[in-house]
């Protein structure tokens, strides 16, 4: 099973694939897809559908998954997160993918053990569970976590 893990993001979308075997995981590729904040909010969008949508083509994952939105105090910045979570999930139902979404809390337990591990402890974690993998940032790596959750959750679900 190849699980396509996605922290979405207007500023910057992180990705992350794993191969999920029974409880064993494997790190396949992992990136980030920046955005430039001074182009137009449409083309921003178009610029991060685009990418993924070549990220779900070059690895086929069989699913993908994606931390489940929160509300930011700021109302324009839940809204920026809206439109792009929206860009990449359109992504992905137009390659056919079936979208798991976790909140947060359980993507950390999942990874860490504990629901309120820091990005930190998250990102310790990920050099466990995926020895030699080289991740490409925090966003990749947060990325990497929601696509671990999964298999993890899933498989109990």
């Amino acid at each position: 099973m190849i699980i396509l893990g996605l922290d979405p993001s207007l500023s910057c979308t992180g990705w992350g694939v794993i191969r999920a075997e029974g409880s064993r995981i494997a790190h396949v590729a992992n990136g980030q897809v920046p955005t430039d904040a001074r182009a137009p909010m449409a083309e921003r969008l178009a610029s991060l559908q685009e990418a993924l949508a070549e990220v779900i083509s070059t690895h086929r994952p069989d699913r993908a998954a994606a931390e489940e939105v929160f509300v930011n105090k700021n109302p324009q910045s839940t809204l920026k997160l809206a439109q792009a979570r929206g860009a990449v999930l359109a992504a992905c139902g137009a390659a056919g993918l079936t979208v798991n979404e976790h909140a947060a809390r359980l993507v950390k337990k999942a990874v860490v053990g504990t629901g309120g591990a820091d990005k930190a402890q998250v990102q310790a974690m990920l050099k466990v569970l995926l020895p030699g993998a080289a991740i490409g940032g925090a966003d990749a790596a947060d990325a990497l976590a929601v696509a671990i959750a999964d298999a993890h959750l899933v498989s109990r679900i």
